[in-house]
């Protein structure tokens, strides 16, 4: 197989450039063999894992075979293995799914039953996601050189984690890896060299971490070259955290000291490393913040940034125009596609428009197939041109023909390799930030809150719902027409009530974003007119739509048809408090 691309210790202009060559090099060889490594990778999964119980159980003894994997092994949900994974969750160290012992969970950002899916991990896993991200650098310098000489101001965070009754971790990717030495003890490298000390990035404290990272951020300002977070939501919601804390910030640089709520001793003692008395700094972030408009104030603050290294494609392309104001432009790059499942590939055009964002599977980093509509499943360099095909992981780690629910187009090709965009997650209608929920769920939560209504003999005529980003954080918005038979006007404490049994009857990634990390608003109904949904099937079918055929859709993205809704507002309500949540599943928790 390939050899990955060594880090080096030392950032010389040499190394750098030798470092840069082989990766690219790295990249050119595994794409120009893609069948060859994607038939070595089945095999190697196979013979090590051929005695586990979960391929034993389907007639897999050591048969390394690729067409005998495909033809006798089932293509599965994670419904199919959920019971393997409880089982391992529960204590039982027999080898069920891998030969190699499971080290932590992964959870997952899609849900089963309402809970997180628990993504089973082994601790190689970890170096081939540093691989992935050692190609990310390399592929930006041929098109941004100079990037090594200057720093990267990246948002990053962990979040909770919870242990399984077995004792194993179960906590988010991102949280895996910035936790584990891969990350905290990385040798240097000019590529990844972050404005955030680790402290910061590692405070679990969400408030402390943001004022500490966007702090050092703006005292090393002139030394930043891109800025970036995991999701476009994050970065925006640190320029709204600046937005409303400018003044603390700029105090605590003008006199060089670190304010009094951030009490975690290893973040003041890491912070206070970069932190220097500087009044001409925080004069210079006051004359810019204090302005009228916030048009361009990243590159205000950070001058010499290049582009703006976040995810925006998906739900995530809502926050665009966003972005585009707060940087008067700047280049937004998507440079990875990557889960909790699997890392997958990354983007060889970093520089092209969000909307052409493309990403190159790199078939090294697990088994993949790809599942078109009503066919059978084909292999990486089958794929057509301009087909969507549902991606299908087999991993290292025990995941075998597994759906991961991202449905694909293919818009070209590296050599052998195809490249995807991503169209979307399968039957998700409404996300913000990391939650994603599907119709059913969203029918099943507006069907509780109707309860609350039967007192006052209203009933529910029709719903839909949008995702509203124009606040930070974004929210949820339902819009409900109301069958009103009773004499008794409704309280706005009722519809309130409405609000918070949505929100308590979505699932768990939902929760969290709402009750603890903060990255998604309260939920909010609006009361619209009577005749509103026939309005609304008027307008469809004077675009074309078949009045036999029409149904209400249950989330709505259109400008005309939103302002159509919004202009028969009656009144709006807001969940009066955030719904109940705690780390680790609903079971675990019971058995405390």
């Amino acid at each position: 197989m390939p050899e990955a691309p060594k880090e080096h210790q030392k950032a010389t202009d040499y190394t750098v450039a030798e470092n840069n060559k082989k990766t690219l090099e790295f990249i050119e060889d595994v794409t120009a063999k893609a069948d060859d490594v994607q038939k070595r990778v089945l095999a190697e999964i196979i013979c090590r894992n051929a005695h586990v119980e979960y391929l034993k159980r389907h007639g897999i003894n050591g048969n390394i075979d690729r067409e005998t994997f495909k033809k006798i092994m089932p293509v599965i949900t994670y419904e199919d293995i959920q019971p393997d994974i409880n089982r391992i969750a529960n204590g039982d160290k027999s080898h069920i799914l891998c030969s190699q012992p499971i080290s932590e969970f992964l959870t997952s950002s899609g849900t089963s039953g309402g809970e997180r899916k628990l993504m089973p991990t082994i601790d190689e896993e970890l170096g081939r996601r540093s691989l992935l991200y050692s190609l990310l650098m390399p592929v930006m310098s041929q098109f941004v050189p100079g990037l090594d000489k200057g720093k990267g101001m990246y948002f990053l965070f962990i979040k909770s984690e919870a242990k399984t009754p077995s004792g194993l971790v179960a906590r988010p990717v991102l949280t895996s890896y910035y936790k584990s030495s891969h990350f905290k003890e990385r040798p240097y490298d000019p590529y990844t060299n972050y404005t955030s000390p680790n402290e910061t990035i590692l405070c679990p404290d969400s408030y402390q971490s943001m004022y500490s990272q966007m702090l050092c951020g703006l005292c090393q300002n002139n030394q930043v070259l891109r800025v970036g977070a995991v999701f476009a939501s994050g970065f925006i919601r640190a320029i709204r955290f600046l937005e409303k804390h400018w003044s603390l910030l700029c105090n605590d640089i003008k006199t060089g000291t670190l304010n009094s709520q951030i009490t975690d001793p290893s973040v003041r003692e890491a912070v206070m490393k970069i932190l220097k008395p500087d009044a001409k700094l925080a004069d210079f972030i006051e004359q810019e913040c204090s302005r009228q408009s916030w048009q361009g104030i990243i590159t205000r603050l950070w001058p010499n940034t290049k582009y703006i290294d976040v995810i925006v494609t998906g739900t995530m392309s809502q926050y665009i125009p966003t972005l585009d104001y707060y940087s008067n432009g700047l280049p937004l790059v998507c440079t990875m596609y990557a889960s909790s499942e699997c890392y997958f590939g990354v983007n060889l055009n970093p520089l092209c428009k969000p909307s052409e964002v493309s990403y190159t599977l790199i078939p090294t980093m697990a088994y993949f197939e790809f599942l078109p509509e009503h066919q059978e499943l084909i292999d990486l360099v089958d794929v057509k041109l301009g087909q969507d095909y549902e991606l299908v992981v087999t991993t290292y780690a025990g995941l075998y023909r597994y759906r991961v629910g991202d449905v694909l187009r293919v818009a070209g090709f590296k050599n052998s390799a195809p490249q995807f965009t991503f169209i979307c997650r399968k039957n998700v209608v409404l996300s913000i930030d990391s939650d994603k929920t599907d119709e059913v769920e969203l029918q099943n939560a507006v069907k509780n809150a109707e309860s609350h209504l039967m007192p006052f003999d209203a009933r529910l005529n029709e719903y839909t719902s949008c995702a509203d980003t124009t606040s930070i954080p974004g929210h949820y918005v339902l819009y409900w027409e109301l069958i009103l038979n009773g004499s008794t006007p409704i309280p706005p404490s009722v519809f309130k009530d409405c609000c918070l049994t949505i929100e308590e009857s979505l699932n768990s990634v939902y929760r969290q974003g709402r009750a603890s990390d903060k990255s998604i608003g309260p939920l909010e109904i609006k009361i619209v007119e009577a005749g509103t949904f026939d309005k609304l099937m008027d307008y469809a079918i004077s675009l074309g739509a078949s009045m036999n055929q029409y149904k209400t859709p249950r989330c709505v993205k259109f400008a005309p048809i939103i302002e159509l809704l919004n202009f028969r507002v009656v009144s709006c309500y807001f969940s009066p408090k955030c719904p109940k949540w705690s780390p680790g599943h609903k079971q675990w928790n019971d058995m405390v």
